[in-house]
């Protein structure tokens, strides 16, 4: 998987660099086949859809089990809908999630939402970390409805709600 928003040529010198690299590899990692099915612009047309987290039926994919699901980032007024697999979070303007807060990371952290409905917050090497719940997040830490995020002084409250489809029409 190669993602545009996860370069380092915006970093300057070796050590941050190479933090940001170790992270964007543990982030890519952590993604999984089978979560890269359900959100197929990652997918390049020659990418291989195998391996132990790919769970296709039969007759091909079928929609993930997320789209019952609405997943989005709260920072006051202001809300972030997240989609399934990586979404990007810090001030650059291609994020998924854009931060206008100069203490904030070009590149802060990142969101996965896997397909079978797990939440996961990776720090990209940020230079002033990403807290959870008040804790500095040590590596990959899974999200729950709720869960408060923080990023210098910015708090983001991440949400899971239960869309249930509306009924059909009768007729």
């Amino acid at each position: 998987m190669s993602d545009p928003r996860l370069q380092s040529l915006h970093l300057e010198g070796q050590p941050r660099r190479e933090q940001f690299r170790a992270a964007r590899q543990a982030l890519q990692a952590a993604v999984g086949s089978h979560t890269l099915a359900g959100d197929l612009r990652l997918l390049a047309p020659d990418d291989r859809l195998d391996g132990p987290t790919l769970a296709a039926p039969s007759g091909g994919f079928a929609a993930p089990p997320a789209g019952r699901f609405t997943f989005y980032l709260k920072d006051g007024s202001n809300v972030f809908p997240l989609h399934l697999g990586l979404n990007s979070v810090g001030r650059l303007p291609d994020n998924d999630v854009v931060v206008r807060d100069e203490c904030v990371s070009r590149r802060h952290c990142a969101i996965l939402v896997h397909s079978d409905l797990r939440c996961e917050l990776h720090d990209v090497a940020s230079k002033n970390g990403t807290l959870l719940n008040g804790k500095k997040i040590p590596g990959p830490t899974r999200l729950q409805s709720g869960d408060q995020i923080m990023l210098c002084n910015r708090r983001l409250t991440f949400h899971v709600t239960d869309a249930l489809p509306e009924p059909a029409a009768a007729g």
